[in-house]
């Protein structure tokens, strides 16, 4: 039970890690909160900083959810690897390092995805590219990586095997990532969302 309560603990204290405010204040003297969406995430640290910081943003918050699910088994727990990935989702989201104020959960998400099915992390990055590529909104292409994560997941398992938690953590985290973006939507729909200009 101790044990527990301290990858939980951990886990949540992973996900604070608030890469964009260190990478933005330790390379660049800027507090990317000041600037674009004011959002903690990638997103805001490419359109602040640049690709170089974005992409090292993104890696960093990917490894975050990989890390805190990989928990478990680095630790000889019995808990399941999706619980702690899903609480540094929140942490990445809602981190206590941050004043509560963090990024739209969707890198952490994927890391998450990345350490329990690699094979659908590789799917939904190669959704969510041709997507970016295609319409060019960083937020669009993650909901429909989202959606597209649960469709797998319910065709997968009406084929070969149904994997429960998979399936209710995925459509839990795609839903929160819809959630997070609904500012965003609004955006899209009046065709006032910035688009990338890097690809």
């Amino acid at each position: 039970m101790i044990q527990t309560i301290a990858i939980i603990i951990l886990a949540y204290l992973l996900g604070s890690i608030p890469s964009g405010l260190i990478i933005g204040k330790v390379f660049y003297k800027t507090d990317i909160r000041e600037h674009g969406s004011g959002n903690l995430g990638a997103t805001n640290t490419f359109r602040t900083l640049g690709v170089k910081a974005g992409a090292v943003v993104t890696i960093a918050d990917i490894l975050k959810g990989t890390l805190a699910a990989a928990l478990p088994a680095i630790l000889s727990s019995d808990i399941h690897p999706l619980i702690p990935g899903v609480i540094a989702v929140l942490g990445h989201t809602y981190p206590i390092f941050a004043g509560f104020r963090g990024g739209k959960a969707v890198a952490t998400s994927a890391g998450v995805i990345l350490f329990y099915a690699p094979l659908l992390f590789i799917t939904l990055v190669a959704v969510f590219l041709l997507s970016l590529y295609i319409s060019k909104y960083v937020s669009l292409s993650s909901m429909i990586a989202g959606f597209v994560g649960v469709l797998y997941v319910v065709v997968f398992g009406a084929i070969r095997e149904w994997d429960i938690p998979l399936l209710i953590v995925i459509t839990l985290l795609a839903s929160f990532v819809i959630y997070r973006h609904r500012a965003n939507i609004k955006r899209i729909i009046n065709k006032t969302e910035p688009k990338i200009k890097w690809l």
